[in-house]
């Protein structure tokens, strides 16, 4: 799978790659990678460009991009979004969510929250609300200024890891998730 991190998503004057023929799961990262556990998500993406391409599925790293997003959904039919939260639960806990509303998004998602909320509530809005699949890995504190991840949350990087690389095979093949996988 090839990482599209070399231009910034959604900037006017930066046109994004084209979406390779039949990709239609979005693999989405999120969170900023210069505060420690915040940037979860993006670690996960890098772990993922590492494993076998999946035909029909395109990895992104969508950083702090927010509502900039919007337009790498066009020709997506489900989207795996992993990000970081505050939940309560132990540092590094790897949590499984469909939301099927926007009101349905777990609040503390990351620092970006906010964001998140408004890019798929835009998505709903214009009609571009593709079927959404929500890992969460659990994180206790956010580091300003620092690139690595906690020994916690560093652990949960190949379970989140194995976890959305099978669910995304599945979705890209049409196939259910069984409730046990997740």
């Amino acid at each position: 799978m090839t990482l599209l991190d070399s231009t910034l998503v959604g900037e006017p004057c930066v046109a994004s790659p084209p979406v390779a023929e039949g990709s239609h799961v979005l693999v989405l990262g999120i969170g900023n990678v210069l505060m420690g556990d915040e940037g979860v998500g993006v670690h996960v993406l890098r772990t993922l460009e590492l494993e076998p391409e999946i035909p029909g599925v395109r990895l992104l790293d969508g950083g702090t991009g927010g509502v900039n997003l919007l337009t790498e959904f066009d020709g997506v039919s489900a989207i795996v979004l992993v990000d970081a939260t505050y939940d309560g639960q132990p540092a590094g806990t790897v949590t499984y969510l469909q939301p099927k509303r926007v009101a349905d998004l777990p609040r503390g998602l990351g620092a970006h929250d906010f964001g998140l909320k408004d890019l798929f509530a835009a998505a709903a809005l214009i009609g571009r609300m593709p079927e959404l699949h929500l890992y969460t890995i659990s994180v206790a504190q956010i580091q300003p200024m620092c690139t690595e991840l906690s020994p916690a949350v560093e652990d949960a990087l190949p379970i989140a890891t194995r976890r959305i690389h099978t669910h995304a095979v599945r979705l890209a093949r049409g196939a259910e998730m069984p409730a046990e996988a997740h």
